[in-house]
């Protein structure tokens, strides 16, 4: 056919006829140069303004429309907004394309790597809603994480969980552990990835035997440990939305404990297999566990007041009252405060989660509670005992009926000595003593001792749980002899 007829065929143009008899590949489509004659003039001073907005916060960039409204109000400018609109659409996607960089795969080997990192979220914590901050420490390879949940970002919290990680995993990565720059692991940036590193971080890498590597600053770091930064927002969405409800932050530890379990289930995006299925295969590849265990507590000295408290970052623990106006050392953890004094531990508390609070163990105001026991009534250790259950419905009925007898400062002494026996009595049978003497109505002292220290070793209690109806009656006490002493008169000759 000639070109002639194929043109009439096709109904196209002779042109477009030898040119696909030239070539099979279509030439490309020019592309029109389109002029903007009336948004020329502004297109640098927009690109400006968008280009400042790269280093404000989001909340406060420039959007579509205030770019057009500061044309008008403070260039003059004679513009459509939907002209604007699309320009600044345009504009924004060539800043965003020319800053952005390229990633590179990155292959995992079993056990060489993990990543580190704190994220923040709420819970409600004893019917008071809190922010708290999970630690996660994941394994690149598998995806298997353990998260626990402190009340700050402190040192401490950082050393407790590589600790109580490491010990899950039952074993500690080969090569290195990723990090943001954390305060808690490094004290200044040098040029590049040096760091100047915490002595404390060191000591534990040190223990450990692992690695550290140190992300590019900011945003621009944050790719490069992007498993442990997505995860922490998956499971915060997964596992802690609705906000967690939990007595204590022990408890909610332990349901994300439960949590991580749970989570071995999952297959991760382009992974072969579920996290508990590619773990299983890293954890035998793992580095073992050096022996002994790391002490992330730290070190304090704090001077008693003479309320008999110490200040703890901003928190008060009691001290036994022996101690008030002396200097103890203290023992901060993550989880609890531990006070020493002359070679010895004398007190124990949970640590506290909010500042400025007060953590006070009715115990150690017994003493002072006995020469001043008008102060016992309204005293805050009294309140958190309460708070805590350590007083019990029991304690405060032996209060009452022992002030009915012997009036507030007798009845108030009967009970501080009940106390006192907890210190080396099992709690039952201090129960049975006070149950004793709401029975009899004997509120002595000596009795009360006595009765106590009768039933220690009584396999078969003497007052039943339930009822409490029995008649329980004291041993009699016998009278003191003096035959011995009349003995002695004798063999020197006599008596006087």
């Amino acid at each position: 056919m000639s070109i002639r007829e194929l043109s009439r065929v096709h109904n196209v143009h002779r042109r477009t006829v030898r040119a696909a008899l030239s070539s099979a590949v279509p030439p490309l489509r020019k592309e029109a140069e389109r002029v903007a004659p009336v948004l020329g003039p502004w297109v640098e001073t927009i690109t400006g303004w968008l280009r400042e907005d790269l280093t404000w916060p989001k909340k406060q960039r420039h959007t579509g429309r205030r770019v057009w409204q500061r044309l008008i109000e403070e260039e003059g400018a004679v513009l459509a907004e939907s002209t604007v609109t699309h320009a600044v659409a345009r504009i924004r996607r060539e800043l965003v394309s020319g800053v952005s960089q390229v990633m590179v795969p990155q292959t995992h080997l079993p056990a060489e790597e993990a990543e580190v990192d704190f994220g923040e979220f709420w819970a409600v914590i004893a019917g008071v809603e809190l922010k708290l901050w999970i630690f996660v420490l994941r394994l690149s390879f598998s995806g298997r994480a353990v998260r626990v949940a402190y009340s700050n970002q402190a040192q401490e919290s950082f050393l407790d969980g590589h600790e109580l990680a490491f010990d899950r995993f039952g074993g500690v990565p080969t090569r290195m552990v990723r990090y943001d720059n954390l305060k808690t692991a490094v004290l200044r940036q040098l040029l590049g990835r040096d760091r100047v590193e915490n002595p404390r971080f060191i000591a534990l890498r040190s223990h450990y035997g692992f690695d550290s590597f140190f992300c590019k600053p900011g945003i621009e770091g944050a790719h490069e440990k992007g498993g442990v930064e997505g995860d922490i927002g998956r499971f915060r969405r997964r596992w802690l939305t609705p906000l967690p409800v939990f007595s204590s932050i022990a408890k909610l530890n332990e349901y994300l404990e439960q949590c991580d379990g749970r989570d071995d289930g999952r297959v991760i995006s382009a992974k072969p297999a579920t996290v508990g299925a590619l773990f299983a295969q890293e954890a035998p590849l793992l580095r073992p566990l050096p022996p002994g265990s790391f002490d992330a507590a730290e070190t304090l000295s704090a001077k008693a007041d003479a309320k008999s408290r110490i200040c703890v970052r901003q928190s008060y623990y009691s001290v036994p009252a022996r101690y008030a106006g002396r200097r103890v050392s203290v023992r901060l953890g993550a989880r609890q405060v531990e006070v020493f004094a002359e070679g010895k531990r004398v007190a124990v508390h949970v640590r506290a989660i909010h500042r400025n609070s007060y953590v006070l163990e009715l115990d150690h105001y017994l003493e002072v509670l006995q020469r001043k026991p008008g102060a016992f009534a309204g005293a805050t250790a009294l309140v958190s005992a309460r708070a805590s259950g350590a007083f019990t419905p029991g304690h405060q009925h032996f209060w009452d009926r022992a002030r009915r007898q012997l009036g507030d400062s007798g009845g108030t002494r009967a009970l501080i000595e009940v106390l006192l026996l907890h210190r080396t009595l099992p709690a039952d049978i201090v129960a049975q003593t006070m149950r004793h003497a709401i029975l009899q109505k004997d509120f002595d002292l000596e009795h009360l001792a006595v009765f106590a220290r009768t039933h220690v070793d009584s396999a078969t209690p003497t007052v039943p749980v339930t009822p409490l109806a029995a008649t329980i009656h004291l041993p009699e006490r016998q009278a003191p002899s003096l035959a011995r002493y009349d003995q002695l008169l004798t063999a020197f000759g006599g008596s006087r």
